[in-house]
């Protein structure tokens, strides 16, 4: 059964590594197509045809797209991401301090998330039929569909525009105290937890409902047990497997979520970087952003699949 185990997981890293490179394949090619000729954006309107020339000829503009991709390609295989069209600096500089940022961002929404969800989560398949229960359902459901720049929009109005409690920008070289980096990270983080905490909420219930049915959670419960201990000492630790795997799915979310909220709050992540160099047709650096973040996704995604089916008990 542990060969059988080994076997699969070895198959859900191989189907994200060949999803991966067609993923790698699809942005270069998309990016590639984008209307507007690279050489003219950079030099200007007042660029002469043949300067316009030269400079395709310098990036390689001119050879064949498979050409380039390869190269592409080759070039990430030994680390390097390329150089900048528009700043002529190397991706790999440009993306650092960006890549800070946005881990920053994603780790504070996950540290205040994922304790709000599992809670949530876990108290609500406990008191399952309760006003408690429908409220937190309804609640979730309602959230979830919702996107994210709705959130994003209804948190501007409501905490910059009409209360004016913080800024509508998250300016983070502006923070000078504790006080300035709570204001400035409150919205965004608002934000992206409301768009992971009631997917993650629903599927932590429904992982705590499912354990909770379970003949020896019944004979637990039949021998006396209360139902927070049948909870917390028999339910908990053999649902902790599904758990996991939902944190990791809803974790996911946060890919898209850190795209639309830096855009909208001009926060300086990688996602906005890669929005402003899409107005420059940064091909070298819209490609690297987007493989990043692909390659995010299919880690949240890849372990979730390897934690599910670490957890089957079918498969133990």
């Amino acid at each position: 059964m542990k060969s059988g185990v080994l076997n699969l997981v070895v198959k859900r890293l191989a189907v994200a590594v060949v999803t991966l490179l067609i993923v790698l394949f699809a942005v270069f090619f998309a990016t590639s197509m984008l209307p507007g000729d690279t050489a003219s954006i950079l030099l200007g309107q007042a660029a002469t045809p043949e300067a316009v020339a030269g400079l395709r000829e310098a990036m390689h503009l001119n050879d064949p797209a498979i050409l380039r991709f390869l190269r592409w390609l080759f070039g990430l295989l030994h680390g390097d991401l390329g150089t900048s069209y528009a700043n002529e600096m190397p991706v790999a500089a440009l993306i650092g301090g960006r890549f800070v940022n946005t881990m920053k961002l994603a780790g504070i929404t996950t540290l205040i998330s994922v304790p709000l969800a599992l809670t949530l989560g876990i108290t609500a398949a406990m008191l399952r039929g309760s006003l408690y229960d429908r409220t937190v359902t309804i609640l979730s459901i309602g959230v979830i569909s919702v996107p994210e720049f709705m959130v994003a929009t209804l948190a501007v109005l409501l905490f910059a525009v009409y209360l004016r409690w913080l800024p509508a920008l998250s300016s983070v070289n502006e923070a000078h105290s504790l006080t300035d980096l709570v204001r400035i990270y409150a919205m965004p983080v608002i934000t992206l937890t409301f768009v992971i905490s009631a997917q993650m909420i629903r599927m932590t219930r429904a992982a705590v409902i499912e354990t909770l049915s379970t003949p020896y959670v019944e004979m637990a419960l039949l021998k006396g047990a209360s139902r927070s201990r049948m909870v917390l000492r028999h339910a908990l630790p053999n649902a902790l497997g599904p758990i996991v795997n939902a944190v990791a799915l809803s974790l996911s979310y946060l890919v898209g979520g850190v795209i639309i909220v830096e855009t909208i709050f001009n926060y300086p992540g990688i996602a906005k970087l890669m929005v402003d160099a899409v107005a420059t047709r940064d091909l070298p650096l819209i490609q690297s952003c987007a493989m990043i973040f692909c390659l995010g996704y299919l880690l949240l995604i890849t372990t979730a699949d390897i934690i599910a089916i670490m957890s089957n008990p079918r498969l133990r």
